[in-house]
């Protein structure tokens, strides 16, 4: 099976290492091909236009959670040498790939990269799905086209038939897969296969050309089973969302791009639920993400990072959802014992 792999909603893209969904990310068949512009609206700006309430709550909301403001963080204890935590967001977008001076400076000085995970390559996450079908789908006698509306799962159909898969394949698959396809936009899709790289490559490839060791804080099937652990109900709830919303993929990816270099990431969740509830949907379908993707996640990446942070030098690049919030690694890595500072 191709890599079908993407984020669910935009946002999922700052919980997850994978790059986006239903194409090869050295498939250059396009390369002859203008590189497209993927950007769209900002839908957080529209809100705040057409709906100040909800707009000053999601941004109250996301001035009230803890450690935000910064994607760039020094993580420090006595007698060792400083180390980086650099939160991304899994995108092509030039205003997100281009890096700053003084995250340059920090890989220029590292001794080891750490990612959520190590290789990103089309063989590893490929031969990862190819044994991990039931993670991804159903084998259990049940079917998605059951479990949705006649209109719903024609929806889902239409999705899948785009992104180059063959139709049949709609009824097995579980909702968070179809989430993740959708959550990336074709013209993103286009621009992997022409051979541009998402932020945590770039960075993967600048550490390995300084040949520097590349380590991963997390493994490819760890991340399925997180995504396949969210309850049932409410991966269905969250495919329903996307649904909702699946005319407006540049538009969801753009908002990300905008919370992201204005540094109000912590905004993407309270954003996404109150997308959620104009689809009618509860914010409780959010409730296994959060734990699941972002609080559990957080602490068995803390434990796999202490020890490379104890030899200092590390420079560590993970999601931008994993770093803020009282569970996030910002707090973790504090309750460990370092000392941790916003630098941008």
């Amino acid at each position: 099976m191709r890599r079908r792999l993407g984020f669910i909603f935009a946002v999922f893209a700052m919980a997850l290492a994978m790059p986006p969904a239903g194409v090869h990310a050295a498939d250059k068949t396009k390369k002859d091909e203008a590189t497209p512009n993927c950007h769209g609206v900002d839908m957080l700006a529209e809100t705040a236009a057409r709906d100040p309430q909800t707009y000053n709550r999601i941004m109250a909301e996301a001035a009230a959670t803890k450690n935000a403001g910064a994607i760039f963080w020094k993580v420090e204890k006595q007698g060792r040498p400083a180390s980086y935590l650099f939160g991304t967001v899994h995108l092509t977008d030039e205003r997100v790939t281009t890096l700053s001076p003084a995250v340059k400076t920090a890989l220029n000085e590292a001794k080891t990269v750490a990612l959520e995970v190590s290789d990103l390559s089309e063989s590893a996450t490929s031969s990862v799905i190819a044994s991990s079908a039931p993670l991804v789908m159903f084998t259990d006698g049940q079917r998605l086209d059951q479990l949705l509306s006649n209109t719903e799962y024609d929806a889902v159909k239409n999705v899948v038939v785009r992104a180059g898969m063959p139709v049949d394949l709609a009824a097995l698959f579980k909702p968070w897969i179809v989430t993740m396809i959708l959550s990336v936009s074709d013209c993103e899709r286009i621009k992997v296969q022409q051979g541009a790289r998402v932020l945590d490559m770039k960075i993967a490839e600048f550490g390995k050309s300084r040949g520097l060791e590349v380590v991963g804080l997390e493994t490819i099937p760890a991340q399925l089973e997180s995504l396949a652990a969210v309850p049932q109900q409410q991966q269905l709830d969250m495919l329903r969302t996307s649904l909702k919303y699946a005319d407006r993929t540049n538009d969801m990816m753009e908002t990300l791009v905008q919370l992201y270099v204005s540094r109000k990431i912590t905004a993407a969740m309270p954003f996404q639920i109150a997308m959620a509830r104009e689809a009618g949907v509860s914010d409780q379908a959010f409730a296994g993400f959060q734990e699941k993707l972002l609080v559990e996640r957080n602490v068995k990446m803390t434990a796999v990072a202490e020890p490379l942070l104890d030899k200092g030098g590390l420079f560590i690049a993970v999601g931008a959802l994993h770093l803020p919030g009282d569970k996030g690694l910002v707090a973790l890595l504090r309750e460990s014992g370092y000392t941790v500072s916003p630098i941008e």
